[in-house]
């Protein structure tokens, strides 16, 4: 079965799935918080009628690896005898059951969706990654070639294909997308379908839009695959050998992957605090910006913070060099105010030795912002004291 067969077969799951979802809904809007017997009225025949289609419902959701939904559906009638019950006779227990009786199916509904939505993620991550890449490079292609003024580009191949590539991507992902992003402005703008739409979704929807999309791909609790079934046993066989604290940047499929994991980084360190992600700016490096305090306690002169914006650059082919750290030391007024006290510039690759030289006369004569160099090197060191962040983004070689 090809992908666009397997999507739609999670589609029409999905579609099942919130039918039942919103029958179990109104069925349960319809037993009574009190002592009440509900038989032969209308709210009765309208649960019974209920219950029918969400026993069909769920007769039509497929199993996922294995486990099948099953729901138990209550009877009003019981609910409220038992709830008589237990007033009558004052055992709380009674009381206990019921009410867990009732949350069951919303339960079962829930696991169910929470699994459907992490076997899609599973199954579509690496083609939605793909189209993401393909989104960025034609944007950035398009862009070069097509001025910004009043040209329609309706009939132009490259921008069809683009607008294509979005479209698909979405579908991809799916309706789990939060869409907190310029959805909106990213719509009206592919509608107009001028030269200068183009560089407003190429500088601001986009990248927008493929944040929410790509946090879509990614649960924070997801679990993460491990080869053995004891670590125990594994332990006992004692392993030997060298251990490398060399990290596998290529693994990081783009730019905005090397971003969350900076993010990810920041957020679970001690001493950082309010970490953001700042609007991505319109630098040619499609780099994009991370704002955090860094808090300083110091017993004598008491709470330190220092606002540190953060520059990352996936740079594996290149160096840092001082072009590139002078345009991005004067980019910081466009964060101000508050004032930048510290830039930090992290690289999955290195600074050329002019680099690092202009930055350390730059730090001597006392200038602000004070610059850090995040270099491979250091950022190997940083994560070999967090091996969590190492495996969730698959940073270790095998």
């Amino acid at each position: 079965m090809d992908l666009a067969a397997a999507l739609l077969q999670f589609d029409r799951a999905d579609t099942n799935l919130a039918r039942a979802e919103a029958c179990w809904n109104e069925m349960r809007a319809l037993i009574p918080e009190e002592i009440t017997f509900i038989s032969g009225s209308d709210d009765a025949a309208r649960y019974n009628e209920l219950a029918r289609d969400l026993r069909e419902l769920v007769k039509g959701l497929p199993a996922i690896h294995g486990e099948v939904l099953s729901i138990e559906i209550p009877d009003p009638d019981d609910v409220a005898q038992s709830r008589l019950d237990a007033h009558e006779i004052g055992e709380i227990s009674i009381v206990i059951d019921v009410e867990r009786s009732l949350a069951a199916p919303g339960d079962a509904l829930a696991g169910y969706r929470h699994l459907l939505d992490r076997t899609r993620r599973h199954m579509v991550r690496s083609p939605a990654g793909e189209l993401f890449k393909q989104v960025d490079e034609r944007l950035v292609k398009l862009a070069e070639r097509v001025p910004r003024d009043g040209t329609s580009l309706a009939d132009d191949t490259e921008w069809r294909q683009v607008v294509e590539t979005i479209t698909e991507a979405e579908r991809l992902v799916g309706s789990s997308v939060k869409r907190n992003g310029r959805w909106g402005d990213l719509r009206r703008h592919i509608g107009f379908a001028q030269a200068v739409d183009l560089h407003d979704i190429a500088e601001n929807d986009w990248p927008s839009v493929r944040a929410d999309l790509k946090q879509a791909l990614y649960a924070e609790r997801e679990p993460i695959e491990i080869d053995v079934a004891d670590l125990g046993a594994l332990a006992n066989e004692q392993p030997q050998g060298r251990v490398s604290s060399a990290l596998a940047w290529d693994a990081l499929g783009d730019d905005e992957d090397f971003e969350r994991l900076v993010f990810s980084l920041i957020s679970a360190s001690d001493g950082y605090e309010n970490s953001t992600w700042l609007t991505k700016t319109n630098a040619p490096d499609r780099s994009r910006d991370l704002s955090v305090d860094r808090v300083i306690r110091d017993p004598l002169a008491g709470t330190i913070r220092q606002r540190v914006i953060i520059q990352c650059k996936h740079w594996r082919a290149k160096s840092v060099a001082v072009p590139d750290v002078a345009a991005t030391q004067a980019a910081m007024t466009l964060w101000e105010p508050p004032a930048v006290d510290v830039l930090v510039i992290a690289t999955t690759g290195r600074f050329t030795s002019d680099a690092v030289a202009w930055i350390e006369k730059h730090n001597h004569e006392g200038k602000r912002p004070r610059i850090e160099m995040w270099a491979d090197s250091h950022l190997e060191l940083l994560l070999a004291q967090r091996p969590a962040l190492v495996s969730e983004f698959g940073l270790r070689p095998s």
